[in-house]
This record gives C-alpha cells, structure tokens and sequence, in this order.
C-alpha cells in the first residue's frame, strides 16, 4: 500500500516527523517497506505561459515560443514538442535550472535561433514513465510559482507491507483511524453527505448469488462530459498512490477506493441491455476484459451480467464491451460488497491480481457500498457534471456478515500481554480503533467494527491493545520455568538422526511443495486418484502429491539443467493418500542419486552411482533401528520404476517402501538426461527401532564352511539366507552370500549361490563331525523347501 505523508496530513496531523511515523506504523503491525520522495530533485521550474508559438525556419518538428514566466519578460525557448500551443500552461526550466539527474539548463542555440530555458513533460522531471509532449497543466495554474510548491511535490510516499487481515488499511480512512490510534492525534474524518437526486432514473438490479453478493448499489448519472480533464490535484494523489490517471470517470472511482477502501466500477449506460444481475457464470461463458485479454469463465466465476450476457468479473475486472470512454454520456455507478470466499483464488485462477481484487478477497465494509456512492457522485459532478438519479440499494440481510459481541477482560490483558495499560487506556484504544465498547462488571463487551474481519475473539483484541500501547514499552520480566522432560522410548529413532545418516553419506536435504503438477503425479502414480485443490497456486501445483517424488524430480531436473551432473537429494514430509477411510497423511523420506558416485579426482575412474548404491543407502537407514537383517528386498514392477531394477521393501512383514531406477520411459517424458535412483520409506516403520539385547561372547574359535547351492533362479539369495538362518542352529553366528554363478555346468534356469557358514559355540570348540551334520541339516532344509542341491 502506496500513500502520500501529506494525503494522509489531511485526515490526521499527529506532532512527529516522516521517519517517526515510519517507526510507529512498522511497530504497530504496518512494516514500512520505504520512504521515498513523491518527486525527484529538481529546481528552477516553474509554471510557464506560452503566449505565441512560431515555425522555426528550415526545421520541419522544430518551434519558436514565447514563455511567460512571471519575471514580467517572455522568454524565447524553441521547442519540438508536437502537442504546444499558445495559451497553453507547462513546467518551464529557466536558465540555471537542474532536472532529475543533474542535467543543467543553459541558453543554448538551435537552428540560428537561441533559446532561453526549456518547456517539460512529465517524464523529464520524474513524474511519468513516460510522456507523449509537453506536460499540459491546467489553464488556472499560476504563472511564475515553483513547480513544487504548486504541486506540493516535498511531499513523501510511504510503502507499507499489510498483512492479510489489516484490508482496512488499504485505505486512507482506514490509515487515518490507525495513526489517530497510536498517537492520539485528532482524526478529522470526511463528512459524505447523500447526494440528492435531480431525475427519478433508475437501472433495474438483481441479485441471483446472494451469499456472495449481500450488498449491490448503483446509481445512474446521466449528461457526464467524460472527456473532462481530471483535476491536478487528484492526479497527483492517485499517482503517489500508485495509480495512473485514465480519465475522470475512472480516476474518481480510483480515487474513491483509496480515499475510503471501496472498490467501484462505472458503466456505459448505454451499452447495457435489460437490468443488471449478480449471477454465476454460465458454462463456457465468455468475456473480454479491459485489459484486452479474452477469457473462458468457470462456472463458479461470480459475474455482472445483464440481458446480453457477461459484463465483468465481480470483484475483480471490468469488461471491454461496457467500458467507459470519452464520448461516454450516461453513466451506471457501481458499488457492491463481495464476500471474501467468493473472490479469494478467482483473480489468480485468471493470472489476475487487481486493487479491486486485492481488496475484496480480504474484506471490505459492509456498510461502505451507499456511502462511497454518495462521495463519488459527488466528485463526478464536479468534475464532469451530469444528473444523478436514486440510489438503488438491493440488500441480503440473512448473508451480510455479522460482527459478535467480544468480551475481553483486563486480567486477562495482564497475563497474556504482561503488562495492563489501565482501563482508561484500553477502551479509549478501542473506540479509536472503531469498536463499540461497554464495561459491564469489569469487562468490556466489545462489538468490532465492520471493517474488521480479523477480530472475532478475546486474543485478537488482546494483540490490538498490546500493539497500540506499544510492544517496545512492554518491560523485560523474567518468568519462572519449570521445564517438563517427556518421556522418550528407548527403541525410538529420531528424525534428525535419520537426516544426519544421510548427510553423512553425501546427500542434500531439499524441501518440495505439497502441491504438484497433476500430470507428474500420475505418471508417478498411475492407480492413484490425487486429492485436487479447491483454489490451487497455479495450475503446476493442483493436486496434493502421493509421493515425494513428484517434487524432487523437477529438483533434479532444475540442478541438471544447471550443470549439476551429480546429485544427491533427500527430503523428509508428507505423502496424502486418498483411502476408503479419506485422506491418509504419511509421514515419508525419499531420495534422488544421480550421476557419478564420488567428486571427480585423479586417484580413481569416475564410476556412475548404481542401484547397489542406493540400497547401500537405504541399509544404512534400516541400520539405525537395528532391522538392516531383517528387510526384506524383493522385485518390483511398478509404473514408475525400471521393471529391472526396482525393489519392494518390507520389515517383519509390513510393506516400507520401494527402491529402483526410474523407468526410462518417464526418464524421457521428464526431461531427465540421466538415470536417476530414487527411495522411498515410510517413516513411522523406520523409526520403531530394535532395543540392543546382550549376548554372551565365546572364548571358542568360529569355524567357516563354504557350500555352494544351485537353486531355481527366480529364488533369490535373500530368501536362501532367510531359511538359513531360520533352521534354529543354535551354534550358526551368521551367513555371507559371496558368489552369483550362472553358465557353464549349471542347468538352464538355474544358479549358484556360494555362502559362507559362520560356526561357533558358547562351551566348546566345535569338532568336523558336528560341523558337517550342521551343513548337512542345512542342505536338507534347502533341498525340501527350495528344490536346491550341493554343486558338484
């Protein structure tokens, strides 16, 4: 929010300067952004009269004027703007004079003829991004005054970053009330007096959408001279407010909505068909804005119709088809109050944002709608003229929002606050802040005004009274801290050592939207219907993700785009899962590797990271509660993952996740120009850790038998180490599996798996026959559950 220090003088003059006004504003909620002056440096301007305008001989653009200056000589100045004429008023640099950016006016000569100063547009002084000629100021400027003092240009422009909850002060009013707040100054306010009307004319209203529109007021104003030149002053106003001038018409409705936090629209009545009615959009309804811009309207797009179909997008944007213009006659003024949660997410769906926008998807007055048309009317005929007819009022007492009693008690202030400014002090903070306040038996009932949406219980009102007294009068107390130590099980894993595991191994935490593209989702999770937003960002983030995949694979892609060949991500958060029971929450991490496994360096050949890799990793997780021995690995094939390399994990029966290389296909569709690795673990199974149990250690030796077994080969080695270990022999300390075979002298359809037995007893040292009676035990239970037998 844009405003003017001497605007705002206007309405409330509180004693302390720019920069403590700053100060107050940003510690009371309002964070000044900057402070800038409302014109850039400049001197020797003043308001010039030129009195006769000459061809210049042999120069087509080039002319001779005489300019009044106030100093009872004209001055010769020759000049190349096309729009000069004689009468005309315009910013004219003596000699001596310095515009924006140092440049230094002398008497120059040009074409033979000497010129004595300059004639300005807007855009030379720093007034305008650009200008078309000369800057033609109005034809009762005074001549000879400074620029700046007619302008009032050593003025200040304040930029403050509001909060969603603060719209009322989106507004002069509203900025006024505020400032009065903290420093007791006198608001003056504005008197708007009804305006009485001088035709009976009325246009026909109706409200279809009710509850999103409770409040629709128009007025007709009829004769308007809509080519009349808006005045200085308010141009000046609306410019420090950031708007540019677009006619009077739309300047005053401009002007009103920054003066009272009202936004408005003005139609030609003349374009209009039947009556006016506040409806849904149609199917596949269609409108062109005033920025050009053709659209296709949703079917939950509130509209200003009338009999022709769509004039524009309520709150929002006007149409070009019933847009004012310069030959505009008759007018239909426009001022309606939209509930929020009709606005809110519809102007960004479009790729809109507009002050009219900004405002009403926050909140704006309900009270405001008669009043600002009354204020407008106002400033129309005296700028334009015209007649004004009634103002129709259509009203939905049932939907208007309604503002409930609050009851605050000062106790309550004292504990929360720390601090109790006194009773007088609190309630005159309310009153000045708008709120019907009435002390019943030590405490205040307490009714917020209608332009504040954000108070609706005690705390609220609590944190206005804290941060209009001040919080940096709050003293320093030290309080007294009982800390309360919760219990924490022995088996638990926590989350930062999981992160630190896998920092420790070279990967980089990232941190992914929960929104993500539709697309990506299923093609990541095809079977999956993903929850849809109901008022998505933007249409790439539309859907809640079912997998943490979805958003850092477009991490991966943004860093190999960027040169970055070798990448390893984790990221821990939610994966939302749509079930029978509804939306499932998941706590998850997952991980991205790509490209080669160590930094390039001379000592070693730069090897690419691998499945193997991955699963290494993964292991290292399962580690840290002590189920690395017990996960289980078996083949996946899913739509996402390489049917080749992808695996499913399961701990002690229970599904925990997948691992693999993503499908090539998905690879290509994705953009991805190298094989990414990615994992993905339920955190809620990781973190239930094992507690570590003693066991006696043997003072006898261990003994190794080496055996290699020939299986089916869709057996996998997990499942033969599986039953080994499962044979109940009490002296087998563990199980290597150290040699793949498959060729020569082994069946079709057949492998061989070499395992190393490792032996050992707690009394005694195990003796040949005992050791092979165990290896033959083994073999047995291999041969019976798995077909396998004893290479030859």
């Amino acid at each position: 929010m844009k405003f003017s220090e001497a605007w705002l003088r206007e309405w409330v003059d509180p004693d302390i300067g720019p920069e403590a006004l700053g100060h107050r504003l940003t510690m009371s909620g309002l964070e000044l952004d900057s402070m800038s002056p409302a014109a850039p440096e400049f001197s020797g301007v003043v308001v010039g009269d030129v009195t006769k305008v000459s061809p210049l001989p042999d120069a087509d653009r080039l002319r001779a004027c005489l300019v009044a200056d106030g100093s009872g000589e004209a001055m010769q100045v020759v000049c190349g703007a096309s729009n000069v004429y004689e009468g005309m008023r315009a910013p004219f640099a003596r000699v001596g004079a310095r515009l924006p950016g140092g440049m230094a006016i002398k008497k120059v000569k040009l074409r033979g003829t000497e010129s004595f100063g300059m004639l300005c547009s807007a855009s030379e002084l720093g007034l305008a991004e650009s200008a078309e000629g000369l800057w033609d100021l109005p034809a009762d400027a005074p001549v000879g005054a400074s620029l700046r003092d007619y302008l009032s240009l050593d003025d200040t422009v304040f930029e403050i970053d509001l909060t969603p909850n603060r719209a009322d002060c989106l507004c002069m009013a509203g900025l006024a009330r505020e400032v009065s707040a903290l420093t007791a100054a006198v608001n003056r306010g504005l008197d708007v007096a009804p305006v009485e009307p001088r035709i009976d004319e009325t246009f026909p209203v109706r409200v279809d959408s009710r509850a999103a529109c409770p409040r629709y007021a128009g007025r007709v104003i009829r004769g308007v001279d809509a080519s009349a030149r808006t005045p200085i002053w308010m141009q000046e106003k609306l410019r420090r407010g950031g708007i540019r001038s677009l006619g009077p018409v739309v300047d005053v409705t401009n002007y009103v909505m920054l003066e009272l936090g009202q936004p408005m629209h003005a139609f030609d009545l003349d374009r209009l068909a039947g009556g006016i009615v506040v409806r849904q959009a149609g199917a596949g309804e269609k409108l062109t804005l005033l920025d050009g811009q053709a659209i296709t309207l949703d079917p939950d797009t509130l509209v200003i119709a009338d009999g022709d179909g769509a004039l524009a997008m309520a709150g929002i944007m006007g149409g070009e088809g019933s847009a004012v213009h310069g030959r505009t006659r008759d007018i239909f003024l426009e001022s309606a109050h939209f509930s929020p949660e009709s606005i809110a997410g519809q102007a960004r769906r479009y790729g809109l944002h507009t002050e009219s926008s900004h405002r009403f998807e926050r909140g704006v007055d309900a009270n405001l709608q008669v009043r600002a048309i009354d204020r407008a009317t106002a400033l129309l005929l005296e700028i334009t003229g015209g007649e004004p007819g009634p103002v129709t009022d259509v009203v939905s007492e049932a939907a208007l929002p309604v503002r409930e009693e609050i009851v605050l008690r000062e106790a309550r202030i004292e504990r929360i606050l720390g601090v109790s400014p006194g009773p007088g002090e609190v309630e005159r903070t309310l009153v000045a802040l708008g709120c019907g306040c009435v002390e019943k038996a030590g405490r205040w009932h307490v009714t917020p005004p209608g332009y504040r949406f954000d108070l609706s219980i005690e705390a609220d009102l609590i944190e206005e009274v804290g941060r209009v007294f001040g919080y940096d009068r709050i003293p320093d107390t030290t309080q007294q801290f009982r800390p309360v130590i919760t219990r924490r099980d022995e088996s638990d894993v926590s989350l930062p050592d999981i992160r630190k595991t896998l920092v420790d191994r070279g990967y980089q935490e990232v941190i992914t939207y929960s929104f993500v593209d539709e697309d990506t989702e299923r093609l990541l999770n095809p079977d999956h219907h993903p929850k849809a937003l109901a008022n998505p960002l933007s249409a790439d983030l539309s859907v809640m993700r079912s997998t943490l995949w979805s958003g850092m694979l477009r991490a991966v892609r943004h860093n190999l785009n960027r040169q970055q060949g070798r990448l390893k991500f984790f990221e821990t958060g939610l994966r939302f899962v749509n079930s029978p029971q509804g939306l499932r929450q998941i706590p998850s991490i997952a991980g991205a590797v790509t490209g080669p496994v160590l930094h390039e360096q001379w000592s070693t050949t730069p090897r690419e990271a691998d499945f193997y890799d991955v699963k290494s990793d993964v292991e290292a997780l399962l580690a840290l509660s002590g189920h690395e021995s017990d996960a289980v690995f078996t083949p996946l094939r899913g739509a996402a993952l390489h049917p080749g390399q992808a695996a499913s994990i399961a701990l002690e029966g229970i599904h925990a996740g997948k691992m693999g290389a993503l499908h090539p296909t998905l690879q290509t569709q994705m953009a991805l120009d190298q094989r990414v690795y990615l994992f993905e673990l339920t955190l809620g199974i990781l973190r239930r850790g094992r507690v570590p149990e003693f066991e006696p250690l043997s003072r006898f030796p261990t003994i190794r038998r080496d055996i290699a077994v020939v299986v089916d080969e869709t057996v996998p080695g997990a499942r033969v180490m599986e039953l080994i270990l499962g044979s109940k022999v009490s002296q087998l300390r563990d199980v290597i599996l150290f040699d793949v075979y498959t060729g020569e002298g082994i069946p079709d359809g057949r492998k061989s798996l070499a395992l190393s037995l490792i032996l050992q007893d707690l009394s005694r040292t195990l003796n040949d026959r005992e050791v092979e009676n165990i290896v033959s035990g083994i073999v047995a239970g291999l041969s019976r559950e798995l077909d396998a037998s004893l290479r030859e």
